[in-house]
């Protein structure tokens, strides 16, 4: 039924193709994109500048980039930069990690607003549809200044497609299939920009049954459902522009617990077949809905602009094989974010900018399961930031205070309290300033200090239950404090027709760091119990990119990210912060096949070298972490766009991971911690392995009278 609907959707698409089309120019050349990039707007810590006037650092991730990927989920595709790294459940549940931090210090903006959706959670995935991202900016580094709490340790911001061009429709099919996990997803847009009114619709769906690897075979409970639609309307005109975007967008993952067969070691899975498409015990229905206004209006020699957003997150977990339709835990989250700024350039080489920002939420809990307590949260920031260009200098900065409202209510179970009534209120100071020096053309330097500012969530403050999809039972801490960071930037950049180099380093030191450990006691039997703690820590390290342009049709490249993050004043067992990843080295080769061929065009094939180190430095104290060894995977790509009379028609990419099926376990993988397998004696499940995947896409453009 399913590859059914793809062919369906493919022979519409290709019968679209009478429609006069639109020749496009599209170079796969690395180094030459890179240099384009500088000219590109993007919204850092002190908002909206050029990449290359940003003292924080910003990478942009084309949508090149993401096509070039193997990935289950979008945020595979953003973790193979350096100093970006993720925290899986299986292959369909990906948290983003930003040196070293992740969870509620990594703020996700979509649609112009920010993604709210139970990000505290382990096996809580990011809500958004991949095919709808056109490109990804990662900022490393406190956010807070513009984004408020929970931007601590930088920002994930997922870009749209761009407004079609006045006059000009768009349609297209992509779809995609992997050989491992048998994933099969499509997606079918179609936008238009007719008289200044735009539009934009789009549909996916994705399936996936359970990954396999060398030592473990198929790994039950890793399959996953995906489905996810969006509609965008609005209006270009010469005082500003509107848009609305509804989106809705559905995961059923199922949750890999770890049991195994005692006789083979295999994998069980109590519902549904590993093998087979279809959610199996436990398993998770998220719904995330969600409405966006973004709106600039001209006034007087400024623009005024309004970001406002509602979210309604809905999460039901499934866990008893008996009564395979009954939930145990419901979460439901409503949203309500705004964002609303005044930016003035003065003419003089000043920019100027003053807003107030934030949102309301309540959580409302239900099913006979409990977790985190039903709560009421209200929240706003007054920001201001300001920017100064010369002909080689360029200074930023800005000051932002928050106040936030947090309000949990009493809970009693069976006539046992399990919630007690909270009520906290939480303020704090934020500020940044950096300054970029360009040398001479091809040299470039940057500093940035700032300090961000977050506060603990209703989960790090007073959960007390079994998490199912964690496998454990968590304990809140009622008397945590907010995290302040200061961190320290500094950056240097040259780009040469032959180099492209990026060096950055840092420095980070957080007051009242939040962290999860296990201890020495036993809540619920059959689970560990994890608390909630804190203490001071510091985190310092970098990233370190070349590309090498020897000739015009080869790329030669290398990237380094590395973190050492401590806590202070700890003995050796309790030194090193959880979750913190290895040190990775990644080697790239890609040669350009040709660049104007009549059937094949912008051609290439590329090999990846992905190293990484061994993690000595893990939280050992009462068992929670473990050492991770040292692992290398190889990966191969080659791409191609393929031409009629002229015209792009259609675009392949083949990718293959880890081609030599080495059998690894990422220091960041929760499934790395799972039962030990009483056939071989290892612990915990592996990742996925050696995998090939194929991407098709078919766009359409054409003029409109």
């Amino acid at each position: 039924m399913k590859p059914t609907i793809v062919l369906y959707l493919f022979l519409i698409a290709a019968s679209a193709a009478t429609a006069q089309t639109v020749p496009e120019v599209d170079s796969t050349d690395l180094f030459f994109r890179h240099l384009d990039l500088k000219e590109v707007v993007v919204t850092g810590s002190t908002g909206a500048t050029k990449l290359k006037e940003a003292s924080a650092p910003v990478t942009l991730v084309t949508q090149q980039q993401l096509q070039a990927v193997s990935s289950a989920n979008l945020i595979d595709a953003v973790a193979t930069l350096p100093g970006v790294s993720q925290i899986t459940t299986g292959s369909g549940i990906s948290k983003p990690v930003i040196r070293g931090l992740g969870y509620n210090r990594i703020l996700v903006v979509a649609d112009g607003i920010r993604q709210e959706g139970q990000q505290w959670g382990d096996e809580h995935g990011i809500e958004v549809d991949a095919a709808g991202v056109s490109s990804v900016e990662v900022l490393k580094g406190p956010a807070s200044l513009v984004y408020g709490s929970d931007a601590l340790a930088g920002v994930l911001r997922f870009n749209s497609a761009p407004i079609v061009p006045l006059g000009h429709m768009r349609a297209g099919l992509s779809t995609e299939y992997q050989t491992n996990n048998g994933l099969v997803d499509y997606s079918l847009h179609y936008g238009g920009n007719v008289g200044g009114n735009v539009w934009n619709a789009r549909y996916s769906d994705k399936w996936a049954h359970a990954y396999r690897n060398r030592y473990d075979g198929r790994v039950a409970g890793s399959q996953f459902h995906e489905r996810a639609a969006q509609l965008m309307g609005g209006v270009n005109r010469r005082w500003g522009h509107t848009r609305l975007t509804l989106s809705y967008y559905h995961i059923t993952p199922t949750i890999v617990e770890g049991e195994r067969d005692e006789t083979t070691g295999e994998l069980l899975c109590e519902y549904g077949t590993p093998g087979q498409y279809g959610h199996g015990m436990p398993y998770q229905h998220v719904r995330h809905y969600k409405a966006a206004f973004d709106g600039t209006v001209a006034l007087g020699r400024g623009k005024l602009n309004a970001l406002l957003g509602y979210q309604l997150n809905r999460r039901q977990e499934y866990d008893d094989a008996e009564h395979p339709d009954d939930y145990g835990l419901y979460l439901k989250l409503h949203t309500a974010s705004y964002n609303v700024h005044y930016t003035l350039p003065t003419g003089d080489g000043w920019q100027l900018t003053a807003g107030v920002g934030g949102m309301w939420q309540r959580s409302v809990g239900g099913g006979e399961e409990f977790l985190i307590p039903d709560y009421r949260l209200t929240d706003i920031g007054l920001f201001a930031t300001a920017s100064k260009q010369w002909e080689r200098v360029t200074l930023n900065g800005g000051l932002r205070y928050d106040h936030r409202h947090l309000r949990s209510d009493a809970l009693a179970d069976d006539g046992v309290p399990r919630f007690d009534e909270l009520r906290r209120n939480f303020g704090g100071v934020s500020a940044s300033a950096g300054v970029v020096f360009h040398a001479c053309e091809h040299w470039d330097f940057r500093m940035n200090v700032a300090r961000g500012f977050r506060t603990p969530n209703v989960s790090e403050l007073a959960s007390n239950g079994v998490h199912e999809g964690s496998v454990r039972y968590e304990l809140g801490n009622a008397d945590l404090k907010p995290e302040y960071s200061l961190q320290f930037d500094l950056g240097a950049e040259v780009s040469s027709p032959v180099v492209a180099a990026q060096l950055a380093l840092f420095l980070n030191h957080i007051d009242n760091y939040i962290f999860l450990h296990r201890v020495d006691e036993v809540v619920e039997p059959g689970y560990d119990t994890y608390r909630f703690d804190h203490g001071d820590a510091r985190l310092w390290g970098g990233e370190l990119s070349v590309d090498v342009h020897p000739l015009h049709a080869l790329h030669l490249g290398a990237s380094l990210g590395y973190v050492n993050a401590v806590q202070l004043h700890q003995p050796r067992e309790s030194r090193h912060l959880p979750m913190t990843p290895a040190p990775r080295l990644m080697f790239d080769a890609k040669y350009e096949l040709c660049h104007d061929g009549r059937v094949f065009n912008n051609a290439y094939v590329a090999a990846n070298v992905d190293i990484n180190f061994p993690q000595n430095h893990y939280y050992a104290a009462w068992g929670t972490e473990t050492v991770t060894p040292a692992y290398t995977l190889l990966n191969l790509s080659a791409g191609t766009d393929i031409m009629l009379r002229g015209r792009r028609v259609a675009q392949l990419t083949i990718v293959a991971s880890n081609l030599t099926d080495k059998a690894y376990q990422s220091h960041l993988s929760r499934l790395k911690y799972a039962d030990v397998n009483p056939v071989s004696g290892r612990r915990g499940v592996y990742n996925m392995g050696r995998n090939f995947t194929f991407k098709l896409t078919i766009p359409l453009e054409w003029k409109v009278r």
